[in-house]
């Protein structure tokens, strides 16, 4: 035992182990490990006995009682003898236990009793709780030990909020149903007479036996406990203020068993009647600070009791009076917010139910509603400590944000329960929050943004023909909110919920206009655009865009006093020195929603012409001229991509795009061509760009997105512009940069048709030329390496460059493929549609291929004698599409008839086959009846049906027989042919 106590000393954090060098800390946990392992289980016992017997040490007890354990555990001790010697060797330690020993040993003695008590009790030794039940005088050792072995028994067996096996479940069965036939009485007992004797003389003990008397609460007889002796004293130790802290959470807890215990409703409701009868003001919101637990289970249960019985009946009308009683005792405790005490999804819980039940709330209710709503506001503030980091919104600010967000979802969904049952009462509660918010010196960053909050919610839930006329106290409160400047309005908190609540009530001001010079000045004042906070400034300028989308015929009459307002903001941007090195952007867009909303308003029809042209040039021209300048520099100095000229070149092709967003082609082509006239030398200026620096990937995209605006503004004209800006766009281009630039082209053809031939022919060699290389048929690889960036990007190219394809086929531009400047690529062109259309795994992008097939036939091929457009086209599309697209793929395995996607292109190859007899005639019938279905082992009867069904008027019997065709040529060929 010697060898082995220094061994435990030395494995353990005991000081002898601090001094030891790790070599020798490692021998000693392997010879601790040996000793417990591989000692015959009596020798093992006897050691173990002589080390808790004879050692000082805590280490030692603690290393002996879990050997023990384990041993026990794992069925290492069988022995009777050895079994008989380890129980009363442990009773004899549990009942000469002190209470000041240390709470570790104390704990694993328990675990150790409890685990004999599961094996033994009550078929091999029945005695065991009436040998622990201290006798009186208690003393606080024994007592501490009966009930952290009740405890112990508890969490490791009889305890159903973990999940037990069946074994398990035996065995907590049989050792209730023993303890209830035999000691539960004499423990209830135990437990009243530690509560009452060592309330004051060992409050620590107390609470540990009050403690295991709350989990043993849900399946004893709950009269052992709920009776006149036992819940008064539990309250008077609950609300005494001499009552340890412990001692009474422990009372509490009891008493919260006591009002959550499984029965009957009926009787459940009598026994609420009598907690409530026990302790006079037992709802007041005093008791709910003291004895949030309780009020809570309380509440819950009387609203289960009232859910199950009714408002008819006596009982349920009972439970519901008491449930009223306790109202303000659950307020206090879920205002309290203390998270220790109370769950506050169970209040939320709790309190939804509550709502839930109203349909016409009495003057009673509707003043427990406005406590609900207080709650809510409570739960839904920021805590103050964190308000630095949400002005700033740094690492701790976004985590709290983010937080804060989660923690509104159930709060909010209570919020809107409430406003639906009682909406008179949630507008006049938010009145009263924000007549305080105005008024007060002291209000908090906290209040006024949760009061916001709540009012920008309400306006969610009462609809847009409420908010339009001012339904019930609206027409008091939007006006209030509109003119309102609260002291705390610079906290980025404040002011974005103030700019979010004036925009979700907007629709007010568009049937109020009165109120429209109120609106402006939010959005345009300190409040708004011209706040101290920069994201709070571009939020207010995206927020004014959408102001000015919905209300711009309205704001005519205020076009001079916004773009006076705004010409602080307007000019700091464009009179910006863009070439400073110290000047911070923090992305290209920033600023670019006042330029949309100025363009918005400029845009209006009611706007007379000069007026346009007026305002126009006041914002065109700096712009303008900012580009000229800084290319200049640029040419001389070189352009970085990252640098501060090409960021602020980006910013102002931003801008400049973004005014263009109010206006059309009908107006500035049509009414107003003046309009036209400056938008036209605007886009000379902005090409200049990108003929300087074609190679700037961020300015070329954002060069790009401008000439899709003016493509659709300024219509037709803008072709003269558009050849130099295509040449410079292929140069040095990746697979991201080609879809770029084929979706711009696609755009041309869809906006020009035919009129874009011109344009088409001068580029497309250059993109086939450039597409041949990258899409060729090998370069898209199978398994993992598909799944890659590149990879990803070359399957966008691909679905662009065939969108282009077809666009050309359908806007009657099929001529520009058989220009002599492009014929060279139309090999290359006509296999990789073929090979597409037939073995794509993409199937919309199998159709669109099969589509432009149909379309070129339609255009290069006649049904007369009259020559092909291009000569061996017709035999291409006869001896390889037919035979491998509309025959061959359809009967490969992998072609899904019951796919929807798969289904919608068997339709096109259905319809390409009508096309073709059309315009073939028998040269298709030739190879595909005579050669291709016999081929394929098609029986001359089906083939003979086929060209029946083919030469009928029918298309949806004809592609019904061929669905049935190749079914039946599937079951024919049984996998001996596969086509690919």
């Amino acid at each position: 035992m010697d060898d082995l106590e220094k061994a435990i000393l030395l494995a353990s954090d005991s000081p002898a182990a601090a001094a030891a060098s790790p070599s020798v800390r490692a021998e000693a946990l392997a010879f601790c490990a040996r000793a417990r392992d591989e000692s015959p289980p009596s020798s093992l016992l006897h050691l173990c006995l002589s080390g808790l017997a004879s050692s000082p040490h805590a280490h030692i007890h603690f290393w002996c009682l879990q050997s023990l354990h384990d041993a026990l555990l794992r069925r290492r001790l069988v022995l009777p003898d050895d079994i008989a010697l380890l129980r009363s060797s442990l009773l004899s330690l549990a009942l000469s236990s002190n209470a000041a020993s240390p709470p570790f040993l104390r704990n694993k003695l328990a675990q150790l009793i409890a685990l004999l008590i599961r094996f033994e009790y009550p078929h091999v030794y029945p005695s065991y709780f009436l040998d622990l039940v201290p006798p009186s005088p208690l003393q606080p050792g024994p007592t501490d030990m009966f009930a952290r072995v009740l405890i112990s028994l508890d969490d490791d067996l009889l305890s159903q909020e973990y999940p037990r096996n069946a074994e398990e479940a035996s065995d907590a069965g049989r050792v209730k149903d023993a303890m209830r036939a035999q000691c539960v009485r004499q423990i209830a007992c135990h437990w009243h007479e530690t509560a009452l004797s060592l309330r004051a003389t060992d409050p620590a003990v107390a609470a540990v036996a009050l403690d295991a008397a709350r989990r043993c609460i849900y399946w004893i007889d709950v009269s052992l406990v709920a009776n006149d002796m036992f819940v008064p004293l539990l309250f008077d130790i609950a609300l005494s203020p001499g009552s340890a802290v412990p001692l009474a959470a422990a009372a509490v807890g009891c008493l919260s068993a006591v009002a959550a215990k499984r029965m009957d409703a009926r009787a459940k409701v009598a026994l609420l009647r009598s907690l409530l009868a026990a302790q006079q003001g037992f709802g007041s919101p005093d008791s709910g600070l003291k004895m949030a637990p309780l009020v809570m289970a309380y509440a819950v249960e009387a609203l289960e009791c009232y859910r199950k019985l009714g408002s008819s009946d006596a009982d349920g009308a009972a439970s519901l009076e008491m449930l009223e009683e306790v109202l303000p005792a659950v307020f206090a405790a879920a205002e309290s917010c203390d998270d220790d005490e109370v769950d506050s999804g169970s209040v939320l819980e709790f309190l939804s139910g509550y709502v839930s039940t109203m349909k016409a709330p009495s003057e009673k209710q509707l003043g427990h509603l406005g406590r609900i709503l207080e709650v809510v506001r409570v739960q839904m503030s920021y805590d103050p400590v964190y308000r630095g980091h949400l002005d700033v919104l740094d690492k701790i600010g976004k985590e709290e944000e983010d937080l804060m967000a989660e923690q509104r979802k159930d709060l909010v969904a209570l919020f809107r329960s409430i406003c639906r049952v009682a909406p008179g009462a949630t507008q006049l509660f938010i009145r009263g929050l924000l007549v305080t918010a105005l008024s007060s010196v002291e209000i908090s960053v906290e209040d006024v943004e949760v009061t916001l909050t709540l009012f920008y919610r309400l306006g969610e839930i009462v609809g847009e023909e409420e908010i339009r006329n001012g339904t019930g106290l609206l027409r008091e409160l939007v006006p209030m909110l509109l003119s309102a400047r609260f002291l705390c309005h610079t906290h980025r908190l404040v002011a974005l919920v103030y700019l979010e609540t004036v925009t979700r009530y907007i629709k007010f001001v568009q049937e109020n206009v009165e109120y429209m010079p109120y609106l402006l000045a939010v959005f345009l004042d300190e409040r708004g655009i011209h706040h101290q906070n920069a994201h709070v400034n571009r939020r207010a300028g995206y927020l004014f865009m959408r102001a000015v989308k919905l209300l711009k015929s309205k704001l005519v009459l205020y076009l001079d006093t916004i773009l006076q307002r705004l010409q602080d903001a307007l000019g700091q941007f464009t009179a910006m020195d863009w070439a400073n090195k110290d000047v911070k952007f923090s992305s290209s867009e920033d600023g670019s929603q006042i330029f949309e909303a100025v363009g918005l308003l400029i845009s209006i029809e009611e706007v007379s012409t000069d007026k346009q042209v007026q305002c126009l040039t006041a914002l065109l021209n700096p712009l303008c001229q900012q580009i000229e300048s800084l290319v200049m520099d640029a040419k001389t100095e070189g352009l970085e991509e990252s640098s501060p000229r090409a960021i602020s070149l980006q910013q102002i092709i931003v801008a400049l795009n973004m005014i263009s967003k109010g206006f059309n082609e009908r107006l500035v082509m049509g009414s107003r061509p003046t309009l036209g006239v400056m938008f036209k030398k605007t886009l000379d200026v902005v090409l200049q760009v990108l003929i300087s620096f074609p190679n700037v990937k961020p300015l070329r995209s954002k060069v790009i997105s401008f000439l899709h605006r003016m493509i659709e503004i300024l219509g037709i004209s803008v072709l003269l512009s558009i050849p130099i800006a295509l040449r410079q766009l292929l140069v040095d281009n990746e697979a991201k940069d080609m879809v770029e630039f084929l979706v711009l082209i696609n755009q041309i053809i869809c906006k020009f048709s035919s009129s874009a031939s011109a344009i088409l022919e001068d580029v497309f060699p250059a993109i086939a030329s450039h597409l041949s290389v990258i899409l060729s048929q090998d370069a898209f690889a199978n398994g993992p390496a598909s799944c890659t960036e590149e990879m990803r990007e070359l399957q966008e190219l691909q679905r662009t460059l065939y969108t282009l394809l077809y666009n050309i086929a359908t806007h009657d531009l099929s001529t520009v493929l058989l220009a002599p400047s492009c014929r060279q690529y139309l090999e290359t062109i006509m296999q990789l549609l073929l090979f597409t259309s037939c073995n794509h795994k993409d199937i919309p992008l199998r159709k669109l291929c099969v589509q432009i097939f149909v379309n070129l036939i339609k255009d290069w091929c006649s049904s007369s004698k009259v020559e092909d457009k291009l000569p061996g086209f017709r035999m291409f599309m006869i001896e390889k599409f037919a035979t491998g697209c509309c025959l061959h793929s359809v009967l490969d395995k992998s072609f899904n008839l019951r796919d929807a996607n798969s289904v919608v292109l068997f339709g096109e190859i259905v319809m390409a086959q009508k096309i073709m007899y059309e315009r073939f005639g028998e040269d298709f019938i030739a190879n595909f009846v005579a050669k291709d279905l016999p081929e394929a082992h098609c029986p001359p009867d089906l083939a003979e049906q086929y060209y029946q069904k083919l030469q009928g008027n029918d298309i949806k019997a004809f592609r019904s027989f061929y669905q049935s065709l190749v079914e039946k040529i599937r079951q024919h060929q049984n996998g001996s042919l596969v086509f690919r």
